[in-house]
């Protein structure tokens, strides 16, 4: 069986916006969101690219406390990569056996193959701009300023006082945050520490950690910067625990769907008509792509085996249950997954895990237009769901007592040797 897994489209939406010192204007190209959440704790990890080549730019993000040095790292981009492949969408393909053979039980085994085809500033004086710099510190290449204000007019214009050119529009999207009484991360890039590839910024994934009643991703903000219908997936992570949304309809994509041949070289045109399909019967839903214990996977793409302890401590495992989270500030290494034993149904686990808190990985993706988005997205945990499995039956998500729902197309190969018996058995 060959595994391809698939993300699907290129623009993403991000939780905040990006202001340019130089007045250039910039819009969101792509984002990768992964959260991590455990009781009141949670876990942003973003990693952002840039349009544009401006002299000076920045972001900016609401978040719900003052946040300090050591409640921000920066990471390496691999482990974005290795969450992303290992919920995409996946495309499969079984080669029936000999139906003269005689029965042999066994485990169903996934090859090793795969792919992805995708996919620093001052305060106003009092009583004069209501706004204040709680705390000022440097990460990696970023300058991080982290404000409050009473005021959103204030703010648009400490942005700009403080030479940025904010997106049209930016009190009015700003206000709901102030009133909330939200404080804002703003991440000012010094260019000269920056790589860029073909006119795009490459920066240095971001982590920040806090305490919240409320779990939630602001992503508001982010169509200041929209070029147009927008793509947000959402990756979370979570001890023994799925979540979905509270304040958007929820679907599961269809799956377990046999496709053509020609699928294998078409899977993104496909992948995408089945979920404008989805979406045209469920307007205005947030899709679930899946749902799986993140240490394990059935089958694993491109040779993962699920993500691995330093995977998991890198994205936020270290902060949950009062663990250090490593020096304030400093890059937070990752590592790729080792390789472990094999599991009932193909899937593989890593060796030394069984220590570590069974992590749930869901994927949530949401499609909008600018003027589609009315609220920041609320989540809620949700019961477990299985689905996309060779074992389960059905295009649709089902309750189970385990998270294990995924994406999952196949192509059949029909035996194409001679039938030497009375009796084939079929479909083996």
């Amino acid at each position: 069986m060959v595994c391809a897994a698939l993300t699907p489209g290129d623009a993403r939406a991000f939780c905040g916006f990006y202001v340019a010192g130089s007045g250039a204007q910039l819009q969101n190209a792509g984002t990768h969101v992964v959260l991590m959440r455990d009781g009141t704790r949670t876990v942003l990890s973003m990693q952002n690219d840039y349009q544009g080549p401006p002299s000076d730019f920045a972001m900016v993000v609401p978040v719900p406390v003052v946040l300090h040095e050591e409640d921000v790292h920066t990471l390496d981009r691999g482990v974005f990569e290795r969450v992303n492949q290992l919920a995409a969408p996946r495309l499969v393909e079984y080669w029936e056996r000999d139906p003269c053979a005689p029965e042999v039980p066994m485990a169903p085994r996934a090859t090793g193959r795969g792919r992805v085809m995708g996919d620093a500033a001052r305060s106003a004086p009092a009583g004069v701009g209501q706004v204040v710099v709680e705390a000022q510190f440097a990460v990696g290449e970023y300058e991080i300023v982290i404000l409050s204000a009473n005021d959103s007019g204030a703010l648009d214009r400490w942005l700009r006082q403080n030479g940025y050119q904010i997106p049209a529009g930016a009190e009015a999207v700003l206000r709901p945050y102030v009133q909330q009484h939200m404080k804002f991360f703003v991440a000012k890039v010094d260019v000269s520490r920056v790589t860029f590839e073909q006119g795009r910024a490459v920066l240095s994934p971001l982590r920040v950690s806090y305490e919240s009643e409320s779990f939630s991703l602001p992503v508001r903000l982010g169509l200041l910067n929209s070029g147009g219908e927008q793509e947000l997936l959402v990756h979370i992570l979570a001890p023994n625990q799925r979540y979905e949304v509270a304040n958007y309809p929820n679907v599961t994509v269809p799956t377990n769907i046999n496709v053509q041949d020609r699928t294998r070289d078409e899977f993104g045109r496909f992948y995408e008509a089945l979920l404008r399909e989805t979406l045209v019967a469920n307007p205005g839903a947030v899709v679930t792509e899946y749902a799986w214990q993140a240490s394990s996977c059935d089958p694993c793409p491109g040779g993962q085996s699920g993500l691995s302890p330093t995977d998991l401590q890198t994205l936020g495992a270290n902060t949950l249950g009062g663990a250090p989270s490593g020096p304030p500030g400093r890059p937070l290494p990752s590592s790729p997954t080792p390789r472990g034993r094999a599991l009932p149904g193909g899937g593989v686990r890593p060796p030394g895990r069984m220590a570590q808190p069974s992590y749930v990985l869901t994927r949530l993706h949401y499609r909008y237009a600018p003027t589609g988005l009315g609220e920041d997205l609320v989540f809620r945990a949700a019961p477990p769901i299985e689905g996309g499995r060779e074992t389960t039956p059905g295009q649709g998500a089902q309750p189970a007592t385990m998270n294990n729902f995924q994406a999952r197309y196949a192509i059949r190969h029909a035996f194409a040797g001679p039938i030497t018996c009375q009796d084939p058995v079929r479909g083996r």
